[in-house]
């Protein structure tokens, strides 16, 4: 309730819709950390809220897995949910069908052209940003090494830029971190140690630096504005 505050009483009857549907469609699924499949994506659908997204976008995050993991068709979901709520879905069926081969370089541009070109609605990827985001946060739950390192190594080529250049600079910041996490453990916790490090010889070691960049740029005549994040 408190999420959907920014949505009027038919739009969130749609939403409790999309949940009570979806909870009845995955009631038999469980995910990896045990946990009954509807808590996916009702994760999903919050990470949707928090970024405003409108009701359509919503119910078809909560509704993301039903044409692919259950008996759902797509027909029997524009019947129920309309075209445009079916049609995200179908979106992102369509999506999840593309395989990466991570071993070839430049598939990681063409990846992302493809997901872009086989979008006609921009939402459609805000979901899959939402449903990765999930996914990589729950990534733990994954016993295969393997496949926890080629998500994350998918998730760090395709789904962060993307995430980039949408602007979502918290969610990509959040994927790339989570990515590191499985891929150089090691050297995270190196670099985490340094920072902690570098934190207590100076508190204000960011506001320094971006000081310092200022006034080069400004001795060198160059016009910018200087962001920064640890």
């Amino acid at each position: 309730e408190s999420l959907t505050s920014y949505l009027n009483d038919d739009e969130k009857k749609i939403i409790i819709k999309a949940i009570n549907f979806s909870d009845k469609a995955h009631k038999d699924q469980i995910r990896h950390s045990g946990d009954p499949f509807i808590t996916h994506p009702i994760e999903v659908a919050k990470i949707l809220t928090s970024i405003n997204l409108d009701s359509s976008a919503i119910a078809a995050g909560l509704l993301h897995d039903t044409i692919e993991d259950t008996n759902i068709s797509k027909n029997e979901l524009t019947e129920i949910f309309g075209n445009q709520i079916s049609e995200l879905v179908q979106g992102l069926t369509k999506i999840s069908k593309f395989a990466l081969k991570i071993n070839k370089q430049k598939l990681g541009e063409n990846y992302r052209k493809l997901i872009l070109a086989s979008s006609k609605d921009l939402r459609v990827i805000l979901i899959k940003l939402a449903d990765r985001l999930h996914n990589m946060r729950t990534i733990n739950f994954i016993k295969e090494e393997s496949k926890k390192i080629n998500i994350s190594i998918e998730t760090l080529e395709i789904f962060s830029p993307l995430a980039e250049r949408l602007g979502m600079q918290e969610i990509r910041a959040e994927l790339d971190d989570l990515s590191f996490k499985i891929i150089e453990p090691e050297l995270r916790r190196s670099i985490l140690q340094r920072l902690k490090v570098l934190r207590l010889q100076d508190e204000e070691l960011l506001e320094k630096t971006i000081k310092k960049i200022e006034e080069l740029l400004m001795k060198n005549k160059v016009k910018a504005k200087i962001f920064g994040r640890e």
